[in-house]
């Protein structure tokens, strides 16, 4: 595997084409994995191809009903032919449909949360909340302890952080912008993408390019982390797709679970588990300089206390 060294900060990172993060927990398929079989099928949803993409909305659509459905069964639901569903059981490293159905009941069974116990029948505020935490708690099992304490390294030893985000992801991006200034962390953020790509091409070693994609295949991000990386400097991803684009030109790939919600006929992506990931790495950076942080932040208080009326 072709390696370069790239100083950060005084820390050295590889560049290697598998980094660390949820990639490096599930390799190719899930077989070799301790995550939920349903959360690794909702994290590569985007990169399977139409047939098998029919498939995983099936299972996903109604996990307890596949468990005790024959395969002549998933067909009907879901269109696909008896070889597509095998093929897709054993594309995931299991052997066969009948293997599938076990690792599913299993999952379930662990899970704690089947049908039976999820409050379907509570109010939209209490099964909102419901699926929030379940995110959260998958975020968490997601991500090995090593990828966050080497993304914290990274931004805590970086020169100078750029995040580039569009849409709906950007408030994320200007969030952690935020928090990590408060800490005196050379933080930045542009709202315009043409201006992101100008500061992505300014970067260079020692400095840190972060991207972060709900899809893990928006354009305009990507091509920031490559011109950043191309420069030199140490790129990393937050994204909820696995194997997407954004992963390849990132050094460093943190992951937060797919949370949508079918509010509409469309699902609308929720930011919850990304926000709850930078969250992790402003208090991880703020604990490691302590005194440096009080500090910074009663002066930056008291300034704040200047602006408020009596």
């Amino acid at each position: 595997m072709a390696r370069a060294n790239v100083k950060t900060g005084g820390i050295m990172v590889r560049h290697r084409k598998q980094s660390l993060g949820w990639k490096e927990q599930v390799g190719e398929t899930h077989a070799n994995t301790n995550l939920r079989l349903l959360t690794y099928l909702q994290g590569i949803l985007a990169t399977f191809n139409p047939t098998d993409r029919l498939i995983a909305d099936c299972i996903l659509a109604d996990p307890e009903k596949v468990i005790s459905s024959s395969i002549a069964e998933i067909k009907r639901r879901s269109g696909a032919s008896v070889g597509s569903i095998v093929g897709f059981c054993r594309r995931l490293g299991l052997k066969g449909f009948a293997d599938f159905k076990i690792a599913l009941a299993r999952d379930l069974a662990q899970s704690g949360l089947s049908a039976a116990d999820t409050p379907q029948n509570g109010s939209l505020f209490e099964r909102v909340l419901q699926f929030h935490a379940q995110s959260l708690v998958e975020t968490l099992q997601v991500n090995a302890k090593t990828a966050f304490e080497r993304v914290s390294q990274v931004l805590e030893k970086g020169r100078r952080i750029e995040f580039f985000s569009i849409g709906l992801s950007y408030p994320v991006a200007y969030t952690a912008y935020c928090k990590f200034s408060l800490i005196g962390l050379q933080a930045s953020s542009q709202f315009d993408s043409h201006i992101q790509l100008i500061n992505a091409t300014q970067l260079k070693s020692g400095d840190v390019g972060f991207g972060i994609s709900c899809s893990g295949s928006t354009r305009e991000t990507i091509q920031c982390l490559e011109a950043a990386k191309a420069n030199g400097a140490t790129t990393i991803c937050l994204t909820n797709a696995l194997k997407s684009p954004i992963t390849a030109c990132s050094d460093l790939q943190l992951y937060a679970t797919p949370s949508e919600i079918n509010y509409f006929q469309a699902p609308l992506a929720s930011r919850i588990t990304q926000l709850a990931v930078i969250d992790a790495l402003f208090v991880s950076i703020a604990l490691k300089n302590k005194n440096k942080t009080a500090a910074r932040l009663q002066h930056s208080g008291e300034e704040r206390l200047k602006r408020r009326w009596d």
